[in-house]
């Protein structure tokens, strides 16, 4: 059994599916912290929205890519991912509680671009330091 999963396309199927299903739970913890509902405002058009989401996407998965390219087992793989999403959602607290002059979801939520953009910057550069954390 142990040869099934040392075969580069088990594991990369493994990982892939792991990485899936874990961008689909943590971006529903995501819409729980939100006050606006992700994809009724993409459908919608509001880029903003789509931004900050492309952005914990993107953060969610380049986390993932450092702690698969860092641990040999799919459960150590998954925790350290689990980690980093902990993490990058104090992230978004932090970037909340630093600007007490506007609310982001708000702003995110009216379509402000510049708030949209701003998120997604923190998101993706976030994931760089968490993955960078993982690979030490």
């Amino acid at each position: 059994m142990n040869s099934f999963w040392e075969n580069n396309y088990v594991l990369t199927a493994a990982n892939y599916s792991v990485v899936v299903l874990s961008i689909i739970v943590f971006l529903s913890i995501f819409e729980l912290v939100t006050k606006y509902k992700n994809m009724d405002e993409i459908k919608n058009g509001n880029l903003a929205v789509a931004m900050a989401t492309g952005g914990k996407i993107f953060g969610i998965a380049n986390i993932f890519r450092f702690s698969i390219l860092h641990n040999d087992s799919l459960v150590t793989m998954l925790l350290w991912g689990l980690y980093g999403f902990i993490l990058l959602l104090v992230g978004y607290f932090i970037f909340e509680f630093l600007t007490p002059k506007f609310n982001i979801d708000e702003e995110i939520e009216k379509g402000n671009h510049a708030v949209g953009f701003i998120a997604m910057i923190i998101s993706i550069g976030l994931s760089y330091v968490i993955g960078a954390g993982i690979m030490a």
